[in-house]
């Protein structure tokens, strides 16, 4: 790994669709090796022309009080088919009217450049805190017109609604999944099995496409054990790592949402976490990370279930793990008995040493300690 090539030895899955080819070159002068499998269409923001046009028409039709701008694509989306039906003068001047609440700086940029200004925009860019905005105040009989952001918005409205307000949403665009599931497939497998450093996630609905695929396969607890454990899951900013909440997952993000920042976050965070953890085990230094194993210095090749095994013992050296326990950290598909632990121990005691592993009697196994 030099200065100018932090990422070397690392191996980054990019979900992306859009700007896709920017992100692994980014990487990739790094000096990462990128896996990419698109997780949403490459034409994400499917507008629907007749269905956007009347939902214009209806704002149009009486005073609006309260707008929420979502999305910086679908402000400029929205406005741009205005213009083609000869409605964007009458549109800009209904919103210019209201008071104007935009959830991050795309969607206040967009605005801007229309000539629009908002009224309020909270330092998260995160949706609920536009909802939390709102939530303290008595809507009763204020219309509210939200500008969808891909992704369906019609518990937000039913909650504005209970609050007094009248809702209409704008739905702009609709995120597609992308066509061919088989690379994204790949990938479900690749974080399952551990043999990825990071997954960069750069939209909150490509969260939500992956873990449906990788639930269609069988694999999303795996997936969301590897992201708790040696996967990190790198996202672009808050409002996709928000998605991974409902999950446990834990995430990064930059304190700007760019993708350039998103990489350069990975360039500290990966090293930092190479050097692995290490112990003194009956003589010897062990050496963890991911699905990497020395001794001594010494590279180590460990198949899936013996690697399970040993790490399930490292969480706490010296304490004793019972064979149940064990058992379901074993890889899915392996036979789910205590016969398949005892093979796993006796290959770990073959590829380490027998020493490393000790057997306490009618209790379990535990990792040898000083």
């Amino acid at each position: 790994m030099t200065a100018k090539q932090p990422l070397v030895g690392f191996r980054i899955g990019v979900t992306a669709a859009r700007k896709a080819a920017e992100q692994c070159a980014l990487l990739q002068r790094r000096g990462a090796e990128v896996e990419w499998a698109p997780v949403l269409s490459v034409e994400p923001h499917k507008i629907d022309e007749v269905g956007l046009r009347e939902a214009t028409e209806r704002v149009l039709a009486e005073p609006v009080d309260v707008f929420v701008a979502t999305t910086g694509i679908g402000i400029r989306s929205w406005f741009a088919a205005a213009e083609e039906w000869g409605l964007v003068e009458q549109l800009l001047a209904a919103l210019d009217r209201s008071e104007i609440l935009a959830r991050g700086p795309k969607s206040v940029g967009a605005l801007r450049r229309a000539g629009l200004r908002e009224l309020w925009a909270p330092e998260s860019e995160c949706f609920d805190d536009v909802l939390a905005h709102l939530r303290g105040r008595d809507l009763t009989g204020r219309r509210i017109v939200v500008q969808e952001h891909g992704q369906s918005l019609s518990n937000v409205a039913h909650a504005l609604r209970r609050q007094g307000a009248r809702v209409d949403v704008v739905t702009v665009y609709r995120v597609e999944s992308v066509e061919d599931p088989t690379p994204t497939f790949r990938l479900v497998d690749l974080i399952a099995e551990r043999k990825l450093d990071a997954v960069t996630f750069t939209a909150a609905p490509a969260v939500a496409a992956l873990m449906d695929l990788a639930g269609a396969v069988g694999r999303r607890d795996e997936v969301i054990a590897a992201f708790q454990a040696d996967v990190v899951a790198a996202c672009v900013g808050p409002v996709t790592s928000a998605a991974f909440e409902m999950w446990g997952v834990p995430t990064i993000h930059p304190d700007r949402s760019r993708t350039a920042a998103m990489v350069k976050l990975l360039e500290t965070e990966l090293p930092s976490r190479r050097s692995g953890v290490a112990f003194d085990v009956a003589g010897h230094v062990l050496l963890l990370h991911g699905d990497q194993v020395l001794l001594d210095g010494l590279p180590v090749h460990l198949s899936p279930s013996p690697r399970a095994v040993l790490a399930a013992l490292a969480v706490n050296p010296g304490h004793v793990v019972s064979r149940r326990e064990l058992l379901a950290c074993l890889p899915t598909g392996t036979a789910a008995s205590e016969h398949a632990v005892e093979m796993a121990v006796a290959r770990l005691r073959s590829a380490l040493g027998t020493r490393v592993i000790q057997t306490v009697v009618k209790r379990g196994y535990r990792l040898a300690a000083p």
